[in-house]
């Protein structure tokens, strides 16, 4: 059936995403049941995005520069990406160095930083760190998302 989007027993659930996802990124919860990035601080983060995906309202076409002809791209990003929770993950990026064991919020970009005790509510907390060494500022590493 087309259009159907699959809603599995077990498992991450499927949503269609509003804006360019990255897989990797944190997600969060927009208008209409939709999702996008994760902005930095927020309350309503749902997960990771395990993979691209991009709004069909966006053309992935493009036009080829010696001709000028239409150029079809034969493996668009689907809209709609699974978005994982509850697991670790291994190529979340972090904002701001972490220490291992450390509580994070989400960043700009769908990336993560550490959670600050006492100017963070704790309803930003999104994981934990769970790289031994901790995560260098720029770098990804080993996460447990809640």
């Amino acid at each position: 059936m087309p259009g159907v989007v699959p809603r599995y027993e077990r498992g991450p659930v499927t949503r269609e995403v509003v804006e360019l996802v990255i897989g990797g990124q944190l997600v969060e919860a927009r208008g209409a049941g939709k999702i996008g990035v994760a902005a930095a601080g927020s309350k309503v983060v749902l997960g990771v995005a395990t993979k691209d995906a991009q709004p069909t309202t966006t053309n992935q076409n493009t036009t080829d520069a010696v001709t000028g002809l239409a150029v079809v791209n034969m493996n668009p990003l689907a809209p709609y990406v699974a978005v994982g929770r509850a697991a670790f993950y291994d190529q979340i990026k972090y904002a701001a160095a972490a220490a291992f064991g450390q509580k994070l919020k989400a960043a700009a970009n769908g990336q993560v930083t550490p959670f600050v005790s006492g100017t963070d509510t704790p309803d930003m907390i999104v994981g934990r760190c769970e790289e031994p060494l901790g995560v260098a500022s720029g770098a990804v590493g080993l996460t447990y998302i809640h």
